[in-house]
């Protein structure tokens, strides 16, 4: 037997009392008659004789004597390990970033290994009539089935452990570890262990509209996290009005004048509270709460940081409508449009009619 065969009949069977069986060290032979497994015989050298081959000699009566012949078949099983297999998701596999919510395709890559751990159930499970069995054959039979179980494997352990798309390759030695121990369920069943699986990579395509919005998203919830919120929407406001007063037009000329004058009153705030803080006079009132935003699903995504404002104008664009699904912090599951209170009311609102002309 070759080291790719794992399973392979003796070419000849024509056999003889008195003859040697030698079994090789990782191999176990089987005596098989009329498709029953009859005797089963360890690494060693075995001498062919009716008293170590009870189960067969119940079935054909073999005759006494060194030269009496029987027919039987003799199957030789390898125990050997195999560590060099290749696997990698042929289709992409839609994942949704658990901390940024954004849906992303990934491919994942590596390699596994596996053994005949019990011999005589994969004889009876895998083999049937064929004449042997290769590590090709295994790999064919098993990988539809590892791919189809990784698909659903990988999901679940980004979601369960919060793992982002941009941090999934940090974590490939314990999502390796959790895939290998599912897989091993269902190939054990089948006499073979799953003795190694390991993720080597997982690729996600860079010029993805999806991974670049990804990277937006996390730059943005960074520069959130050094200059604080309040500052944060505060520069955001400038840029706002400094792009408005890069206009030369009218409108250019008012903005700047707006972005003048809010600098100045920004300013004059600023140096306001300073002053009241140092004199303990007319203290600052407490910020406004923060505003309820929601996420929306609307044609396959989820828009997130929705306010009711920005869910009235869609509305009146016809973008949403009452049964669109929409969720924000606090909500069990997502909930049509037309359930939430605070939503609901933006679907009966109507605007005026056009100025009538003279």
């Amino acid at each position: 037997m070759d080291g790719k065969s794992f399973c392979q009949k003796f070419p000849s069977a024509d056999l003889r009392i008195g003859s040697q069986l030698v079994v090789y060290p990782a191999q176990t032979a089987f005596f098989v008659k009329g498709g029953t497994i009859c005797d089963e015989f360890a690494a060693g050298t075995h001498t062919i004789k009716t008293a170590n081959i009870p189960l067969l000699n119940k079935i054909v009566n073999l005759p006494f004597g060194s030269d009496s012949p029987f027919q039987a078949e003799v199957w030789f099983v390898n125990h050997i390990s195999k560590l060099d297999m290749k696997w990698g998701t042929p289709q992409p596999i839609q994942v949704e970033d658990p901390r940024y919510h954004i849906i992303v395709p990934v491919r994942a890559f590596g390699q596994y290994g596996f053994r005949i751990g019990d011999a005589r159930l994969f004889l009876e499970t895998l083999i049937g009539n064929m004449q042997g069995f290769s590590a090709e054959q295994i790999d064919a039979y098993f990988k539809g089935k590892m791919i189809s179980s990784l698909n659903t494997l990988l999901s679940q352990k980004i979601a369960t452990d919060k793992i982002s798309i941009l941090d999934i390759n940090t974590n490939l030695l314990e999502m390796s570890a959790y895939c290998q121990e599912q897989i091993a369920c269902s190939m054990v069943k089948y006499g073979v262990e799953l003795c190694d699986f390991t993720i080597m990579s997982v690729n996600v395509p860079q010029d993805d509209p999806s991974i670049i919005k990804l990277k937006a998203t996390k730059d943005e919830m960074a520069r959130i996290n050094i200059m604080g919120r309040d500052n944060y929407q505060m520069g955001r406001s400038f840029d706002v009005l400094e792009t408005a007063a890069g206009d030369t037009g009218a409108g250019g000329q008012m903005a700047a004048m707006g972005a003048g004058l809010g600098a100045g009153m920004s300013f004059g705030s600023v140096a306001g509270q300073m002053s009241a803080q140092t004199m303990n006079i007319n203290p600052t009132p407490p910020p406004m709460p923060p505003q309820i935003t929601y996420f929306v699903y609307v044609n396959g995504q989820q828009l997130a940081g929705q306010t009711p404002q920005m869910i009235a104008n869609m509305v009146t664009q016809g973008v949403v409508n009452a049964n669109t699904l929409v969720w924000a912090a606090g909500m069990a599951s997502w909930t049509p449009l037309a359930q939430v209170a605070e939503l609901a009311q933006l679907l009966t609102m109507q605007t005026p009619p056009p100025i009538p002309t003279l």
